[in-house]
């Protein structure tokens, strides 16, 4: 009878112990449940720039945090404990900072034979790291072909248009040594006419000036200078920037 009574308390035992073990691997085994925090980007223009920031979040925090980017909101979803979700927020306030605005001042001086004949000025607001286009001209219809319809006499032509004139594009960077711009200037211009199998064809005449340089506020800079094929004239290109805020 003791025999008996020993063996169903050890079997009691055994049964404590084995369920004591399992709550602990259920335990072990449930992930912790951490909060989770929306942070907004407030000074992003693109998916460029957003997914960028997602990328240096992710490299930071622990693999195990979770981080979702909600594109059309512009808001990162992180799920951490909280002292990472300190760290990503000061990280993304570090990275998700206002862009200057400047201004930039082009001045096309045109010389004929060495003498000045004219000035004109052109002005853009510009973001940094954003591109930004002025144009300056006239729209020029081109017959691109005629269409026949099945039993009319009738002909209808299509065309299509040409931008001449002037054309600038420019973005601006902040680095180390300055601000740095990156400018095409680009002029085009009507020349003679040519006969292409019996069509009047337009010429169009272009220059483009592209490059790299470096602004300080309020001291202007060449970029270069355009010459007017079949003529004594040129366009020299000066450039000024402001800051603007």
């Amino acid at each position: 009878m003791k025999s008996s009574t020993l063996s169903l308390a050890a079997l009691a035992f055994s049964l404590a112990a084995c369920t004591a073990r399992a709550q602990t691997e259920n335990t072990a085994a449930k992930p912790t449940s951490y909060p989770t925090q929306v942070f907004y980007l407030n000074n992003i223009s693109n998916s460029i720039e957003s997914t960028e920031i997602v990328t240096a979040v992710r490299n930071f925090l622990s693999p195990q945090d979770k981080i979702f980017l909600v594109q059309a909101q512009n808001a990162l979803f992180i799920q951490a404990p909280p002292d990472q979700l300190l760290l990503a927020r000061k990280l993304i306030d570090d990275l998700d900072h206002p862009r200057r605005t400047y201004r930039l001042t082009y001045t096309i001086t045109e010389i004929d034979d060495g003498k000045r004949t004219g000035t004109q000025h052109f002005s853009m607001v510009l973001v940094s790291g954003q591109q930004t286009t002025m144009k300056q001209g006239s729209k020029i219809p081109v017959a691109t072909g005629t269409v026949t319809e099945n039993g009319s006499p009738s002909t209808q032509t299509q065309f299509t248009y040409l931008d001449v004139g002037l054309n600038f594009n420019a973005t601006l960077d902040e680095s180390v040594n300055g601000v740095r711009l990156r400018s095409k200037a680009e002029q085009s211009s009507l020349g003679n006419d040519k006969t292409i199998a019996g069509i009047q064809e337009p010429v169009v005449r272009q220059t483009v000036l592209e490059g790299t340089s470096i602004l300080t506020p309020g001291k202007p800079l060449i970029l270069g200078s355009l010459d007017i094929p079949d003529s004594t004239r040129r366009m020299d290109i000066e450039v000024v920037m402001d800051v603007v805020k």
